[in-house]
C-alpha cells in the first residue's frame, strides 16, 4: 500500500490507533485536547498536499476549541467531578476533545461553505448546521472542511475549485464520493473519524474505496442529518471510521439528540452502540445477491475482485454459524428514471446566478437543465413510484436478516476516469453511466430508508480494498456494526 496509508497505522495501545483509544486517553487526561488537535493538524499539513482530502483547514479555530476543552477538563478536575478516572465521567461531553472534520456541503459557523462549486460565491456560514451543532455539543473539535463533488452529486470527489480527493491506498485513484474527502482523511489518519452524508451511497462508496467502515443509518434515526430540501427523503448522516468500534462511538453521539424517541426503532438494542458492537450478532439469515435495479439500464459486471470480496464475506458469515443462501431479488425496471429524477431535482432549484452557470461542471449543468425542464407532475410521479418501490423491495427482504452484495462492482477508479480524462471526453450520460456501473448496489437502500454498512473483506494484489455491503431491516444498526466488526479486514 502507499506510504501515506501505512502512516495511519500505529503500535498497539497507542492513543492514535483508534478513535476509541483516543477517547479514553482524552477522558483519562493522558492526552490533552490541544495535543490531539496538534497531532492531527500536523498529519494534515504533512499529507493533505498529496491527498486533497481537506478543502479548508481551520487550524486557529481548532486550537482555540481544544484549549477551551482543556480548560473545561481542568475546571472539572479541580472541582472533584473527574476524581473517579476508572468510571464514567458524565460531566465531560461524550466526545470530549475529539478531532474531526465536516464535508463541505455542511455549514460550519464562520467558515465558507463551497458545496464544491465554482458557480457559488462561498461566504462564511452564519451558523452551524444541525449535525455540526449536535457534534459540537458532544465535544468534538473541528479541524476543517473536506473535499466533495459539486453539490454532492457524484460518486467521485472532483470539482473545479480545488485538487481532487485522492485515495490513500493509491493516490492516482479516486477516494469516491460524495464524502470522499472525509473518507480519505479517515483512512490516512488525518482525523480519527468523521461524519458523512449519504443520499445515494455517499458514505458507503468512499468508505469502500478507501478501505474503512461506513454506516448509512436508517431513515429518521438522526434527524439532524436530513435535508429540508430532500423531498424523496434520501439523505441521512452516518459515521466513517477505521473500525466498527470507532463507527459505533461516533454513531452514539449522532443519535444523542432530543428527538430520538420519535424514531420508531430507537432503543431496539439495549445500551449504546459502543456496548453492542463488541457482542456477537444473533444467528442471522443472510441472503447473497448480485441483483441491482440498474441492471435493466446498464451493464453491471462485477470485476473478479468484487466477486472475491463477496465470496470472502459470505464465507466468513457462514463460518461464524450464520445461514447464508444465494437469493434472487427482483427490482422494477422503472427505477433508473425515477431515482435519477429525484436525485437531481435539488440542483434544478439551486440559487445560481445566470452569469455563473458556465462555471458549473458539465454533469451538473446537464442535470440542472433536465431538472428545470421536468414538470412538477413528472417529479411527483417519480416520488410516488419510489414509495411503491420501497414497499415492494422491503417486502421481498422480509424473510432475511441481512442482504449481502459487493460494496462496489469495480476497484477504485483513476482520478478523472468518470469524466473521461484527456483522451476521451465523456458526455454527462457517459459519466452517470460509469458511476452507476461502479456502484450499482447503493442508491436503492436510500430509497427504501434502510440501514446498511460496508466493510473491507478483500485486498487486491495491487493493495486496494474491496468489500461488501450488508443491508439490514429498520432499526438494525447495532447488528450491522456487529457484522462489520466480524467482516472488516485491515
Amino acid at each position: 500500500m502507499a506510504d501515506v496509508a501505512a502512516g495511519a497505522e500505529e503500535s498497539a495501545g497507542d492513543p492514535w490507533d483508534s478513535a476509541v483509544a483516543l477517547r479514553d486517553a482524552l477522558r483519562s487526561g493522558t492526552v490533552s485536547s490541544r495535543e490531539a488537535a496538534a497531532h492531527y493538524l500536523g498529519r494534515i499539513e504533512a499529507r493533505n498536499g498529496l491527498l486533497g482530502a481537506f478543502l479548508t483547514v481551520t487550524a486557529e479555530r481548532a486550537h482555540d476549541a481544544a484549549a477551551a476543552a482543556d480548560t473545561l477538563y481542568a475546571r472539572l478536575s479541580r472541582s472533584g467531578q473527574l476524581s473517579d478516572a476508572s468510571g464514567p465521567l458524565p460531566a465531560l461531553p461524550a466526545l470530549h476533545g475529539m478531532p474531526t472534520a465536516f464535508k463541505d456541503l455542511t455549514d460550519v459557523a464562520g467558515v465558507p461553505t463551497t458545496h464544491g462549486s465554482a458557480a457559488l460565491e462561498a461566504r462564511p456560514a452564519p451558523a452551524d448546521a444541525p449535525i455540526v451543532a449536535l457534534l459540537r455539543s458532544a465535544g468534538v473539535v473541528s479541524l476543517g472542511k473536506t473535499q466533495v463533488p459539486e453539490f454532492g452529486l457524484t460518486a467521485y470527489s472532483e470539482n473545479r475549485i480545488a485538487p481532487p480527493s485522492r485515495n490513500p491506498h493509491g493516490p492516482a485513484l479516486s477516494s469516491g464520493g460524495s464524502s470522499g474527502g472525509s473518507a480519505a482523511a479517515v483512512a490516512a489518519g488525518l482525523v480519527p473519524f468523521a461524519p458523512g452524508s449519504d443520499g445515494g451511497g455517499s458514505v458507503r462508496i468512499p468508505a469502500a474505496a478507501c478501505g474503512i467502515v461506513g454506516l448509512k443509518p436508517g431513515r429518521g434515526l438522526i434527524p439532524e442529518g436530513q435535508s429540508a430540501g430532500d423531498a424523496a427523503r434520501l439523505v441521512v448522516a452516518g459515521p466513517l471510521a477505521r473500525s466498527a468500534e470507532d463507527a459505533a462511538l461516533l454513531l452514539d453521539a449522532l443519535v444523542s439528540g432530543p428527538a430520538r424517541g420519535d424514531h420508531p426503532h430507537a432503543g431496539r438494542h439495549a445500551g449504546t452502540y459502543t456496548d453492542a458492537v463488541v457482542r456477537e450478532p444473533h444467528r442471522l439469515r443472510v441472503a447473497v445477491s448480485l441483483a441491482s435495479p440498474w441492471d435493466a439500464r446498464y451493464e453491471v459486471r462485477p470485476e473478479p475482485d468484487a466477486l472475491e470480496a463477496l465470496r470472502r464475506g459470505a464465507e466468513s458469515l457462514a463460518a461464524a454459524g450464520h445461514l447464508v443462501v444465494e437469493q434472487d431479488v427482483r427490482f422494477d425496471n422503472r427505477y433508473p428514471d425515477a431515482f435519477t429524477a429525484a436525485w437531481t431535482a435539488g440542483v434544478g432549484t439551486a440559487r445560481i446566478r445566470a452569469e455563473r452557470e458556465p462555471l458549473l461542471t458539465p454533469l451538473t449543468r446537464s442535470f440542472r437543465r433536465r431538472a428545470q425542464q421536468r414538470s412538477h407532475a413528472k417529479l411527483d410521479e417519480a416520488h410516488a413510484f419510489l414509495r411503491h418501490f420501497e414497499r415492494e423491495t422491503v417486502a421481498q427482504l422480509s424473510d432475511w436478516d441481512l442482504l449481502l452484495s459487493p460494496a462496489l462492482a469495480q476497484t477504485p477508479r483513476p482520478v478523472g476516469w468518470f469524466s473521461g480524462g484527456a483522451e476521451w471526453r465523456a458526455t454527462a450520460d457517459d459519466d452517470y453511466r460509469r458511476q452507476c456501473e461502479f456502484a450499482p448496489w447503493s442508491s436503492w437502500v436510500n430509497v427504501c430508508g434502510l440501514p446498511a454498512v460496508v466493510a473491507t473483506t478483500h485486498w487486491t494484489a495491487a493493495g486496494l480494498p474491496m468489500g461488501v455491503q450488508a443491508v439490514g431491516h429498520a432499526g438494525s444498526e447495532a447488528m450491522l456494526l456487529q457484522v462489520a466488526r466480524l467482516l472488516h479486514r485491515v
